[in-house]
């Protein structure tokens, strides 16, 4: 089960710069651009199994370090870059965790069988009246 959105909080590094993004000359002045940083190993709030499978499933998210960093740049507020980022953060780490409902292998019902035979006799009939007429 993954913690809270807002428990990861004290365990995340926010790094402001200037966007590339929308806002004119603001773009020049305001340091709108948020860059999440989260060290994945020195985390207190995920287990050990967790940690392995997000740094399997994130790998091309982490730098070198072992961070996972998550850039949010949209918009023109810095404050609504940073949610941005919390929410691409929150929804990187349930993806990564969401483990698929197994599938049960299941046999076709004897009805299934019936008629999907019975649809192949009536196109092969079908197909093999469209012979040559024999006088």
């Amino acid at each position: 089960m993954l913690p809270a959105a807002d428990a990861f909080l004290p365990e995340l590094q926010f790094q402001t710069s200037r966007s590339s993004g929308p806002g004119g000359q603001n773009v020049n002045k305001v340091e709108s651009r948020v860059e999440l940083r989260f060290r994945l190993l020195d985390s207190q709030l995920l287990t050990d199994e967790q940690k392995q499978i997000l740094l399997q499933k994130l790998a091309s998210k982490l730098t070198t370090e072992g961070e996972l960093l998550v850039v949010a740049q949209e918009d023109r507020s810095q404050l609504r870059n940073k949610e941005t980022a919390l929410r691409k953060f929150h929804e990187l780490l349930r993806q990564a965790l969401h483990k698929p409902k197994a599938r049960r292998a299941t046999k076709p019902s004897a009805g299934a069988v019936r008629q999907r035979l019975e649809s192949k006799k009536k196109h092969s009939q079908k197909k093999a009246s469209r012979g040559r007429v024999q006088d």
